[in-house]
């Protein structure tokens, strides 16, 4: 089992920055990606970026390329999530996930063993 916590969500104005972060506690080795999700009302969850250990690879959906930045301190169990530029439309609940042990990518909700409470981030213009 892993257990996540993220934290870091709020509000902010249209260009502004904020910063995710997730802890992870458990069997952690058990993972090899892991990812931020995100869902906005009526719409379907979305990956929004992932890291592969051990290559430390990652992806980042379209519409946040350039703009966000996923890394992960693996001494400290953390996975980050740097936003910037963030526009009305990245608002949404926001998910950090793990994938399933024989998993290298996470991008897809089949490939997520585990997820986080959620966090919200709103942007006004």
């Amino acid at each position: 089992q892993v257990q996540l916590v993220e934290s870091g969500g709020g509000s902010v104005q249209a260009g502004g920055s904020l910063s995710l972060s997730c802890t992870a506690s458990g069997h952690t080795s058990e993972t090899y990606c892991m990812a931020w999700f995100r869902q906005a009302p009526g719409k379907e969850r979305e990956a929004v970026a992932t890291f592969s250990s051990p290559a430390e690879t990652t992806y980042y959906g379209d519409s946040v390329q350039g703009r966000f930045a996923i890394s992960q301190d693996i001494a400290k169990k953390t996975l980050y999530l740097q936003m910037n530029s963030l526009k009305p439309e990245d608002s949404a609940m926001y998910y950090c996930a793990a994938g399933h042990p024989w998993e290298i990518s996470c991008r897809a909700l089949t490939q997520v063993a585990y997820w986080g409470q959620g966090t919200q981030v709103t942007v006004s213009s």
